[in-house]
């Protein structure tokens, strides 16, 4: 049957669902087919494949299936065929009993979509029983002076068959006073009658021996026999009366053995014997003599075993009553048993579906069949199920139901489900039963996969082994199975020219993170870029996760002197007054370091003096100064090693030397000559750039002082006379202002020899000093007051 159209309210739904089954069920009437009883197991019944209109394959691909009414497995379906076949031999007898015809009432079921035909199997009687008697023999006492014509009821014999199978005709063996007329009931049942064709003389004859025979009506008919006593008595002209003809009772179903039906009674109007009334059932079936016994001397029928209503809803009982002269009377009991609610609802799963897909709504997971074997309201019944469960019922044809999901599910919040249909019904008391089933709810990949963090921050130490596990990611899933299988991989990185395959790489199932390579931490200081966790699920999901690997320092970088340089083509050498007054500065060795941090702080100290006590070194800013007052006695020439050290672990030092000169004055002569360069040395880019910076620096510095000379320069030629002329090798001094504390003084070689052309960065001289000291040496020095102009 097919389902779909638009959703209605739902009080409604269950109207058009019927409406549409109706509609669905209206091009395949019930179809009915027969079979003989007694067929061998196996036969052939009907083609269903063939009856339907639908292919073999699409039959077995819908699941179809043939049930009955009474859930007993006597028919089978071959879906390779489309075939109904008997899977038992059927005996009409045991299944139907006294019913005719007897149907089993069929339905079949097919799925996707649900479909419910109807179907009848007539079960054929054949002549497999012979009539019985009740009794081999039974006895008849007869008047001598009953006047022909006289009726006398004889018992009726029993044959399970029906129809034409069942007794048609009675006869009795030849005589000369009695013949048989078979006589109907209401029912169409037939019954023997003996008439007397003339009247007996009991002192001709007191007692006659007849055989009675029943015969059916099958080919070849059947036959049973009983013999017949007949006694010849005197004259008993009063015939036994019952008070009614019809009695009618009512018996509830639940009426304990041993219950009252009902009391029938007659009376006769004779005395002595042939008052003398004895009760009898004249025609008595085998159900009717295992349920309820007569009392012959009172007339009281009672119960001999339960009664079921599912069973037997009625009975008819006829009761003949006989004095003791052989007349007779008779009268019919009708009972009907009234139903009680004594048979609980019963539930039969057709079809189960477990597990069932989530994020699927709607989804077929059972169908099932209710059933109360009682009747009226006793009969009528409610199916439900809890209110809380994401399911719903759809009621179908024959008492079928739908168990259908309410909406999508979601394994992550509920994977299972208990499900219990209740089914009541409204009789009184009100009787249930409860079903349960356990729906599994099976994984859809509707999760991708999440990271415990949006962002990860690792750190490695440079100079690290290759192969170095760095730290991991990790990310859950909440599907299950291979949904939640999660694979991790390097996402490509934003800046193209980054060579991320080579620097880090990823475990694939577990997310470790590993260095490929040493790492240095003057070259890279840190990497960013993504991971990407995939499910294995189809189609498969995914997340992502930024990393930032932070590089630590290592002190793996020496300090690097930028000045002194040690490269150059001559060594630096440092002059200084030896009026200089302690603390003096002389030079600042400046140092660098690649390393960061404590790594890259500089301590400096004096490692090796010509002349110990002499000069000191700042130690955090390689300043070196005289320790004290220079004397005459000192000598002119020093030389000094500078040791700079980090403060890293273990700590890298790198050392310098300089040249100190003691001068009493500042001239030509004193300056030295130049020396044989060392051989230039392979600096690394780091140490280029930073010479660039430092260069350009000095270069603006430089351009500053000299245009600063200038200016001093101009302002001394209008205060004195100046003569003019060439300065070979003379000395100028500028005082100024720059990023230290005091005023330096620049030396600054004017010669045109290239090779003497040098920058000195000198202590200032105070200008006390600087005059004493010119007055001294102008008295002493001629030439030098001249080269000075004064």
């Amino acid at each position: 049957m097919e389902t779909g159209g638009e959703r209605l309210p739902k009080q409604r739904q269950v109207l058009i669902l019927f409406l549409l089954m109706g509609v669905a069920l209206a091009g395949w009437e019930s179809r009915r087919y027969s079979v003989m009883e007694e067929t061998e197991s196996g036969s052939f019944v009907a083609n269903l494949a063939k009856d339907l209109g639908l292919g073999v394959e699409e039959l077995a691909a819908r699941g179809a299936r043939v049930v009955s009414e009474d859930n007993e497995p006597r028919l089978q379906l071959d879906l390779q065929t489309g075939d109904l076949i008997l899977n038992e031999k059927l005996d009409r007898e045991e299944m139907c009993g006294a019913t005719d015809p007897c149907v089993i009432h069929l339905q079949v079921l097919l799925k996707k979509p649900l479909g419910v035909f109807r179907a009848e199997l007539l079960v054929k009687d054949i002549n497999d029983h012979s009539p019985e008697f009740p009794e081999k023999e039974m006895t008849l006492k007869i008047v001598e002076t009953s006047p022909p014509g006289t009726v006398f009821p004889l018992k009726t014999a029993q044959d399970s068959d029906v129809g034409n199978n069942n007794i048609q005709n009675y006869n009795i063996s030849p005589n000369s006073y009695f013949h048989i007329s078979t006589r109907n009931w209401g029912d169409g049942r037939k019954y023997p009658e003996l008439v007397l064709d003339k009247e007996l003389d009991r002192e001709e004859q007191d007692e006659l021996r007849l055989t009675l025979t029943a015969l059916d009506g099958g080919s070849p008919p059947r036959s049973g026999t009983a013999q017949v006593r007949i006694l010849v008595l005197d004259i008993n002209d009063n015939a036994p009366e019952f008070a009614q003809t019809l009695y009618q009772v009512q018996v509830p179903e639940n009426s304990p053995v041993g219950a009252l039906v009902v009391k029938v009674s007659a009376r006769d109007l004779d005395t002595g014997t042939n008052g003398e009334i004895s009760y009898s059932l004249f025609y008595s079936s085998q159900e009717i003599s295992t349920t309820f016994e007569l009392n012959s001397f009172s007339g009281e029928v009672r119960l001999i075993k339960k009664l079921d209503f599912e069973t037997i809803s009625s009975y008819e009982l006829y009761i003949d009553a006989s004095d003791g002269g052989g007349l007779s009377g008779k009268c019919s009991v009708s009972i009907e048993v009234v139903d009680v609610n004594d048979n609980s609802p019963e539930i039969t799963i057709s079809s189960l579906t477990s597990p069932i897909p989530e994020n699927f709504p709607e989804t077929e997971v059972a169908l099932f069949r209710i059933r109360d074997r009682d009747s009226g309201e006793n009969g009528r019944m409610t199916c439900s199920i809890e209110d809380d469960l994401p399911f719903l019922l759809k009621p179908s044809a024959q008492n079928f139901y739908t168990l259908v999901t309410n909406g999508e599910l979601d394994r992550e919040s509920q994977y299972e489900y208990n499900v219990t249909i209740t089914v009541t019904d409204l009789g009184t008391p009100r009787l249930k039963t409860q079903h349960s089933i356990t729906v599994l709810v099976s994984d859809v990949n509707d999760n991708a996969p999440a990271f415990t963090q949006t962002s990860y921050t690792l750190f490695v130490r440079e100079n690290n082994s290759p192969a170095l596990h760095i730290g991991s990611v990790s990310a859950t899933d909440t599907d299950a199975g291979a949904n939640a299988q999660v694979t991790y991989s390097l996402l490509p990185p934003q800046d193209p020219h980054l060579p991320l395959a080579s620097l880090v790489s990823i475990n694939a199932d577990n997310g470790q993170l590993f260095a490929l390579r040493a790492l240095d931490y003057e070259a890279l200081r840190a990497l960013e870029f993504r991971v990407g966790a995939t499910d294995r699920g189809s189609p498969a999901l995914s997340s992502q996760a930024l990393v930032r690997v932070l590089v630590l320092d290592a002190n793996d970088n020496s300090p690097f002197v930028l000045y002194p340089l040690q490269n150059g083509s001559a060594p630096c050498t440092e002059l200084v007054p030896r009026a200089a007054e302690p603390g003096y500065l002389v030079s600042k060795v400046v140092a660098v370091d690649g390393d960061s941090g404590q790594n890259a702080w500089l301590s400096y100290q004096l490692l090796k003096a010509t002349e110990p006590g002499l000069f000191g070194v700042w130690a955090h800013n390689g300043e070196v100064r005289t320790a004290r007052l220079l004397s005459e006695r000192d000598a002119a020439k020093h030389r000094l090693v500078v040791l700079v050290k980090d403060n890293g672990e273990p700590p890298l030092s790198a050392s310098v030397t300089l040249h100190v000169l003691l001068v009493d004055g500042f001239s030509q002569p004193y300056l030295p000559l130049p020396e044989a360069a060392a051989d230039p040395a392979q600096a690394d880019p780091l140490t280029v750039y930073l010479v660039i910076a430092l260069a350009s620096v000095s270069s603006l510095f430089l351009f500053s002082v000299l245009a600063f000379i200038a200016v001093r320069l101009c302002r001394r030629g209008r205060a004195a006379s100046v003569p003019e002329g060439h300065f070979p090798g003379h000395l100028v001094d500028v005082s100024g202002t720059g990023t230290l504390s005091q005023s330096y003084q620049y030396e600054v070689c004017l010669t045109g020899d290239p090779g003497n052309n040098e920058f000195k960065f000198l202590k200032p001289i105070f200008p006390n000093i600087l005059g004493q000291e010119l007055g001294k040496k102008s008295q002493g020095n001629p030439t030098l007051q001249n080269g000075l102009g004064i």
